[in-house]
């Protein structure tokens, strides 16, 4: 059977403008303003997707997301260095001498909780920039050659 119509609804908070032409949407907030573009390869399938984004760009225009991570180790303490506008970098990483570095997202804040220790808090309105981003940070100290039973080491 065919579906001929397909809807779904969103909550739009009065402070929030959203301009919806084609596959673009645009979310404009006090704090920001969001832009996604999904192609248009089956429309059925799009809808909810459209749905879900538009959902989670107004929580991230009206609330700040934030993604914790926290590095773990036995042995090697693991140093994390954050400057501005530079990358990401991780020293003494299971001990060794090189430096992982990871390049920070447009727009992705990242600080080091003092009262917590080393906790990385990473702050955006777009939610798939903070993902991403964190994704990559755990990506890039992940254990290789060495069993990943013994070696609990990384973020």
């Amino acid at each position: 059977m065919k579906v001929i119509l397909s809807r779904l609804s969103v909550n739009i908070p009065e402070n929030i403008n959203i301009t919806l032409k084609g596959c673009t949407v645009i979310v404009k907030g006090p704090r920001a303003s969001i832009y996604k573009w999904r192609g248009n390869r089956k429309e059925l399938a799009t809808v909810h997707t459209t749905h879900s984004h538009a959902h989670n760009m107004i929580k991230g225009i009206t609330l700040r997301l934030y993604h914790k991570m926290r590095s773990v180790y036995a042995h090697f303490p693991i140093h994390v260095v954050i400057q501005n506008g530079c990358p990401v970098e991780t020293e003494n990483f299971l001990g060794e001498k090189y430096i992982f570095r990871v390049w920070m997202r447009p727009g992705v804040a990242c600080s080091i909780t003092q009262p917590q220790k080393d906790e990385l808090i990473l702050e955006e309105s777009d939610s798939e920039l903070v993902s991403n981003f964190s994704a990559l940070i755990q990506q890039a100290t992940t254990v290789k050659n060495r069993d990943i039973r013994n070696f609990l080491n990384g973020f």
